[in-house]
C-alpha cells in the first residue's frame, strides 16, 4: 500500500506525486524522490524496481522480510533492513522497515508494524537546510527515529526487571520469579538481536569508506552509531542483572527445600524414637521387665512423650520447626 510519493528539491517540497511520475522527478538536476509503502504487494515492489533500478537481491529481501538487520551497498545505492519493535501488553511484536537510498531517491517499505514515519517526514521538511543534503540525511532520519523507538521498550525492560527484583526474596515466590525472568530474558534477547548487527553495520556509514549517499551526513550516523552502543550496553547489563537475579532465585529455591528438608527429618526424628520405644516394648517376650508391671503401659506413654517433648523443644530451638 503506498503511503506517500514526494518529490524534494535543495531541501524543499515540490509536489506530492504519482507513481507514474515519478521518472519525470528523478532526472531533475538536485532533486529526489520519497516513497513510503507499507506491506508492499511484489508488484508494488517490482514498480518500484523498474523505477529506481533496485538490486533484485535486495528486492528479495525486501519481499520476504523477515531479514536480519542490517546495510549492504549495491554500487551507489545503500539498502538498510531495520527492526521494528512494538511493546502489546506483555508481548514484544517484531516489524521490519526496508530502506532503499540511492542519489535521487528514498523508498522506504514497512511490514507488521502500526507505527509510521510520518513525523520522520514532518521532522524532515521543517528543517530544509539539512533536507537539503539530500537522501542520506532522510536515511539518518529514519535510522534515528527507529532507535529512538528501542528506548522505551529499553526502560520498559529495566522497569520489568526491577519489579521481579523486589520479589526475589518473598518466601514462595521463587518459582513465579524464575519463569518471568526468562521470559524477559526472551524479549532481552529481542531487543538484542535487533540493536547488535544494526549497530555494527552503522559504523560503516560514518567512518572508513563511506557510501556516496552518506557522504554529507556522517555525523549524524556517528550519533546514532552512539545511541545504538549505548543501548547495546544497557541490553549486557540487564542480560547480567537477570543471569545474577536466576542464581539468586534458584539459591532461594535451595535454602527453602533446605528448610522443608530439616522439618522433615526433625518430624522422622520425634516419631523415629517412639517408634523405637514402641518397637521395643512390643516384642513377646516372658521375661520382659514392664510385662508384669501395673503402670508400664501409661509409664511407656509418658518416657515418649517426655523425650518426644524434648527433641520438640531442642529442634524448634535450632530453628529445624
Amino acid at each position: 500500500m503506498l503511503i506517500n510519493c514526494v518529490a524534494y528539491r535543495e531541501g524543499k517540497k515540490l509536489n506530492d506525486i504519482s507513481i507514474e511520475e515519478i521518472s519525470d522527478y528523478l532526472i531533475i538536476p538536485g532533486c529526489f524522490v520519497w516513497v513510503a509503502l507499507q506491506n508492499a504487494e511484489l508488484a508494488e515492489l517490482e514498480k518500484m524496481h523498474e523505477e529506481f533500478d533496485l538490486h533484485a537481491l535486495a528486492i528479495e529481501d525486501a519481499w520476504h522480510s523477515h531479514q536480519r538487520p542490517k546495510i549492504e551497498e549495491y554500487g551507489d545505492s545503500v539498502f538498510a533492513v531495520m527492526q521494528l519493535l512494538e511493546m502489546d501488553g506483555d508481548q514484544l511484536v517484531i516489524g521490519e522497515v526496508d530502506v532503499f537510498v540511492g542519489i535521487n531517491y528514498v523508498l522506504s517499505v514497512r511490514n507488521r508494524s502500526r507505527e509510521g514515519f510520518l513525523g520522520v517526514r514532518a521532522r524532515c521538511e521543517h528543517e530544509p537546510h539539512l533536507l537539503s543534503q539530500g537522501s542520506g540525511f532522510v536515511l539518518y532520519a529514519l535510522m534515528d527515529a527507529v532507535v529512538d523507538r528501542y528506548f522505551p521498550i529499553l526502560d520498559a525492560l529495566e522497569t520489568e526487571l526491577e519489579n521481579i527484583e523486589e520479589h526475589i526474596f518473598i518466601k514462595g515466590s521463587a518459582r513465579s520469579n524464575i519463569e518471568r525472568l526468562y521470559a524477559l530474558k526472551r524479549k532481552v534477547m529481542v531487543l538484542k538481536h535487533a540493536v547488535a548487527p544494526l549497530m555494527e553495520d552503522t559504523g560503516k556509514l560514518h567512518r572508513g569508506r563511506v557510501p556516496l549517499v552518506c557522504t554529507h551526513s556522517q555525523e549524524y550516523f556517528r550519533d546514532v552509531y552512539d545511541h545504538l552502543t549505548h543501548i547495546n550496553a544497557s541490553i549486557d547489563t540487564i542480560r547480567d542483572t537477570i543471569g545474577t537475579a536466576i542464581q539468586v532465585n534458584l539459591s532461594m529455591v535451595a535454602i527453602e527445600e533446605g528448610e522443608v528438608t530439616k522439618r522433615l527429618a526433625a518430624w522422622a526424628g520425634l516419631f523415629g524414637v517412639a517408634t523405637a520405644f514402641v518397637g521395643i516394648w512390643g516384642m513377646n517376650f516372658d521375661v520382659m521387665p514392664e510385662l508384669r508391671w501395673r503402670y508400664g503401659y501409661p509409664g511407656a506413654l509418658t518416657v515418649i512423650a517426655l523425650i518426644c517433648g524434648i527433641l520438640y523443644r531442642r529442634f524448634k530451638k535450632a530453628g529445624w520447626l
